[in-house]
């Protein structure tokens, strides 16, 4: 499970960009937004980040934070935190404390930490839980064309 987590941690810093030894923090947030699957958000492999978030992609997100990969809050001024620690959780957050709340419209507060171009967040209350609120790829008008079998994207 550490060696996933770090080459999850090592693969998100190499996606942030250049290397630079900017720190900001801590500092208290309040922050509203979807839990997310980083790993397909940031990857692009299931489409654009459109397409990873809602019911439409939430068993996969459940999987990848069954199997240790981070979860992310995706704020809904658009900034991406990965979550490392939630309330009543172990000091990493691992997948089983998150699988409750992975795709819903949260509320939470915390303290927010900046380095490296990556925003951590150790969530110390949510406040509030709006379940899942994108219910379907066609619900904000995405449909990756991979979903349908090859003979239906073909005329």
């Amino acid at each position: 499970m550490k060696i996933r987590l770090t080459f999850a941690a090592l693969a998100f810093a190499t996606l942030a960009g250049p290397s630079f030894a900017a720190t900001e923090g801590p500092s208290t947030v309040k922050i509203t937004g979807e839990v997310i699957d980083t790993w397909c958000y940031f990857s692009g492999v299931m489409g654009g980040p459109d397409a990873v978030v809602g019911s439409a992609h939430h068993t996969c997100a459940v999987w990848c934070a069954a199997g240790g990969i981070p979860v992310g809050v995706l704020a809904d001024d658009g900034t991406v935190y990965m979550v490392m620690k939630l309330e009543g959780a172990a000091p990493l957050a691992d997948g089983d404390a998150l699988l409750e709340i992975q795709s819903d419209r949260i509320t939470a507060n915390g303290v927010h930490y900046l380095r490296d171009g990556i925003n951590y967040l150790i969530v110390e209350e949510v406040v509030d839980n709006e379940g899942i609120v994108n219910l379907t790829h066609e619900d904000f008008g995405v449909v990756p064309p991979f979903t349908f079998p090859k003979s239906v994207r073909e005329p």
